[in-house]
């Protein structure tokens, strides 16, 4: 399931920073209506199940500091193939229609479930990030490294992400089709992003990307990747993407 949350601030020329991820997170655990739910998830290690996007400025105006929204509104996106969850989101926007953002209190217009795209026998599958991506490996040396698209272990990355995060989901009935997953860039689309998240005073730097691409897989694994997004650290605002029908998003 899908939501799409639109904001308002009281005033125009609102500044949005750079890097927000860490925000953005903030304010989705506060509004899951269900609070053992939302403790359970923000203490547990295991995948969260869920994604957002980038957010979305219709009138943007760049700036040192960031995006400034020109007429204060903004949107962003929430998925998860946690239906409950996506349903205690939504009663949480309802109960209390605001959000505070850096502190500042901020209206929220709408909240609308998005109707979910007919992902059945249609493969390959045309898709585009709404969050950039980021898959990884754990080098000899115990660092860990971002892989970029252009390294073939990135693609081997993302799909035992996305068969471990599927198992995980279903952790009663494990996978049992087949583990094929291709991913093909258009790589002309493709743009690296330098993300930086602010965990409890710490600060992590991930370079991400974000891409236009065909995905080739049985139907569950890429409707699940739909639901919860690929590559890791979803649940921080990374690898969430949407079926690309060559429009753009309103």
């Amino acid at each position: 399931m899908r939501l799409r949350i639109s904001l308002k601030t009281l005033n125009d020329d609102y500044l949005i920073p750079y890097n927000y991820s860490h925000i953005l997170s903030a304010i989705i655990y506060r509004k899951i209506a269900d609070l053992n739910l939302a403790s359970d998830l923000h203490a547990s290690k295991d995948f969260k199940h869920f994604t957002f996007s980038q957010i979305n400025v219709p009138r943007r105006k760049p700036s040192r500091n960031g995006i400034i929204s020109r007429d204060g509104r903004f949107h962003f996106y929430i998925s998860s193939p946690h239906d409950y969850l996506i349903q205690s989101m939504v009663e949480g926007y309802l109960d209390d229609p605001q959000i505070i953002f850096r502190g500042d209190n901020i209206m929220v217009e709408q909240v609308e479930l998005l109707k979910q795209p007919n992902l059945k026998k249609n493969s390959p599958v045309k898709m585009k990030t709404l969050s950039p991506v980021i898959a990884r490996i754990k080098r000899e040396d115990g660092r860990i490294w971002d892989l970029n698209p252009g390294d073939l272990r990135f693609y081997t990355a993302l799909q035992q992400n996305l068969i471990k995060k599927y198992n995980s989901f279903y952790a009663d009935s494990n996978y049992n089709g087949d583990e094929y997953v291709k991913i093909v860039p258009e790589m002309d689309s493709v743009k690296r992003k330098r993300i930086t998240v602010d965990k409890n005073g710490t600060q992590t730097h991930h370079r991400a990307y974000l891409m236009h691409f065909e995905v080739e897989a049985d139907e569950r694994l890429v409707k699940f990747a739909y639901d919860s997004g690929l590559g890791e650290k979803n649940s921080m605002g990374f690898g969430m993407c949407e079926q690309n029908k060559g429009g753009k998003r309103k």
